[in-house]
């Protein structure tokens, strides 16, 4: 197997995404699985690939990615992220399309803790005066 292009990582709520560019048709896979196999629903498969269609480089390289933690949609985010990365690395003038999509913005959105003395993370137990 060749060695990869560029190397990038995107994150997205707890999910981390490892990606790798290689040169070659176009085949995503992830976690040795192919993309549809990884994420059945086409509107996942969308996100991940946002970035492939803005800059038209779909069939371009293969990419191979890693994925751990979160779910099925913090995943396709964190991969769309890392996608983004990896082809504003590839190629610098792609940069200003893809900042001006979002692409290269991280969501900094998380699920807020729970504190202590409550039942989640704002619900106060019910309050009783006698």
């Amino acid at each position: 197997m060749p060695q990869p292009l560029v190397k990038t990582t995107g994150r997205r709520k707890a999910a981390v995404a490892r990606v790798r560019f290689r040169s070659g048709g176009g085949t995503i896979r992830i976690n040795r699985r192919p993309i549809e196999e990884y994420f059945p629903s086409a509107t996942h498969r969308m996100i991940a690939t946002e970035p492939l269609r803005l800059a038209t480089a779909a069939d371009t390289y293969d990419i191979d990615a890693t994925i751990g933690g979160g779910g099925t949609s913090g995943q396709a985010g964190a991969l769309r992220l890392g996608i983004a990365r990896g082809l504003a690395d590839l190629d610098g003038e792609l940069r200003v399309p893809l900042k001006r999509a979002g692409f290269l913005t991280r969501d900094a959105r998380k699920k807020e803790s729970k504190k202590y003395g409550l039942k989640k993370a704002r619900k106060a137990p019910q309050y009783s005066k006698r």
